[in-house]
């Protein structure tokens, strides 16, 4: 059935265009592995590690349609003796994004790109804690979803905080 308010033509609608990732490349951006303990450590591992993670993700944009995102990792690993490793690692990677809706851009560069990226990350921590004469450190998966929710709030909260009171 033909439109009439234009003249009895039909409107046609642009299907928009689907967006286009592409991994471009990935990399050790910073690390970091300290056994500060050593000599503490050669006795036996005493006690049970007490084992804290920090895991950040960050996105920026580097070019035309080329963005950079990255998992800022820590492991802080210490017992009764004191330190027995810290472990800091920064993963990224680049990617060129095309056809994605601005409002769209950071999720995707703090959920979607991270994800691709994690699995590198796990395998690193792994083989850096094994070589650093420890069990490898098996990290779980990590919902960065739920990471950029919290995110997310805890902007929202601050920003409601900073608001005058009437």
């Amino acid at each position: 059935m033909a439109d009439k308010s234009n003249g009895g033509k039909t409107a046609e609608v642009a299907a928009p265009q689907p967006i286009e990732a592409q991994v471009i490349g990935q990399y050790i951006k910073d690390l970091s592995f300290e056994n500060p303990n050593v000599r503490n450590l050669i006795e036996g591992p005493g006690e049970n590690p007490n084992l804290q993670l920090e895991v950040n993700v960050n996105g920026q944009r580097i070019g035309p349609d080329t963005y950079e995102s990255a998992i800022d990792f820590k492991a802080h690993a210490t017992n009764a003796k004191g330190v027995i490793y810290d472990l800091e690692i920064i993963y990224a990677g680049l990617f060129r994004i095309k056809n994605i809706p601005e409002t769209s851009l950071e999720p995707f560069m703090l959920i979607n790109c991270p994800a691709l990226l994690f699995p590198f990350l796990r395998r690193l921590a792994a083989d850096i804690t094994r070589e650093g004469g420890f069990p490898p450190l098996l990290l779980d998966p990590i919902d960065f979803g739920s990471l950029f929710m919290r995110r997310q709030q805890e902007a929202a909260s601050r920003e409601a905080a900073s608001q005058p009171k009437n």
